[in-house]
């Protein structure tokens, strides 16, 4: 299968601080961009796959920085300006413990009043791929729907759904999520979650037993025979039409872990629309999703040198790392 891919979702800017330390022991902090959706879409950009992204800003410089950034990455870009609504500001701190803290602030954003609407005619059906993300599923009621709406209208003309939970439990509660979650991934094609969001769909508490193998062949039975769970440092673990599949994290040197779930997202999606086997395809993920975490940024471009041989130099770390606080 080759062709485009459409997504949508909220991105918004992003403070990113300079030096190791809490916001408010900071002196700067660096402007950025940053979603998960439009992270998707860059990625598939730069391996080849022609990719729309729909979203919804304010009219204030922060929508037309978001705007700006992800065309300049040569996605072909809708965006809905909101003349009523602030584009987001997530600020981003990587802490003295050595986790990375992202906080938000997004609540009555323009993203969260995204609507069926804003998708415009003919755009869904004419896409090769529709990826959506738990995240647009959260963010309201009005959201929820476009997201239903998009999946509806793909089912209707054949396009197949890409789901990646990415669920973010400050913004919704554990039993809604699940709900909204398990609606999606039983008509998606393939399903992408981390171990805990696997769990969380499936409603197996974390003190059970149950491991990575066996959450993914429930996640793709849930669905459309197809799941990936993504493990962080583990690497990850696939469901394929009842064939289990590992891969083991790419080394590198770490810099910043966050957006790493999304370059994987696309390295499979961009495998997998020229047809490769799904080996591949979680073979591109992983390294996709490891170089992301080399550079300081959700999206910015990384240097393929970055990729390690693990036999190499005792400074470095040769997993991906995981700390990230939602």
């Amino acid at each position: 299968m080759t062709g485009s891919v459409l997504t949508f979702g909220e991105t918004m800017l992003l403070l990113t601080g300079g030096d190791t330390g809490a916001v408010p022991d900071l002196e700067h902090m660096r402007v950025d961009t940053g979603g998960a959706e439009s992270n998707v879409a860059i990625g598939l950009v730069r391996a080849g796959v022609p990719t729309t992204w729909i979203g919804r800003v304010g009219t204030d410089p922060a929508g037309d920085r978001v705007v700006r950034d992800v065309r300049d990455e040569g996605v072909d870009v809708v965006a809905v300006a909101d003349p009523e609504r602030s584009t987001g500001i997530m600020m981003k701190e990587r802490l003295a413990d050595g986790r990375t803290r992202v906080t938000y602030h997004r609540r009555g954003s323009a993203a969260s009043a995204f609507r069926p609407d804003d998708l415009p005619p003919g755009i869904v059906e004419s896409a090769a791929f529709l990826h959506v993300t738990g995240i647009t599923l959260a963010l309201s009621e009005h959201a929820r729907d476009a997201v239903t709406a998009a999946v509806d209208r793909a089912e209707a003309a054949g396009v197949p759904v890409s789901f990646d939970v990415n669920h973010r439990p400050k913004l919704i509660d554990a039993d809604t999520a699940r709900e909204r979650y398990r609606a999606v991934a039983r008509r998606a094609s393939i399903v992408f979650a981390g171990d805990d969001e696997a769990r969380l769909v499936l409603g197996i508490d974390e003190a059970e037993d149950t491991d990575e193998a066996s959450l993914a062949h429930a996640l793709a039975a849930l669905g459309r025979g197809r799941a990936v769970v993504k493990l962080g440092s583990r690497g990850a673990v696939a469901s394929i039409d009842g064939q289990l599949l590992r891969r083991a994290a790419t080394p590198v040197r770490v810099v910043d872990p966050v957006g790493a779930g999304d370059a994987f997202v696309a390295g499979w999606l961009a495998a997998s629309l020229t047809g490769a086997p799904a080996t591949e395809a979680l073979d591109r993920a992983a390294d996709a999703g490891a170089l992301a975490c080399t550079v300081e940024s959700d999206w910015r471009r990384p240097d393929p040198a970055a990729l390690l041989e693990p036999r190499t130099d005792p400074d470095v770390d040769h997993a991906v790392h995981d700390h990230v606080d939602r």
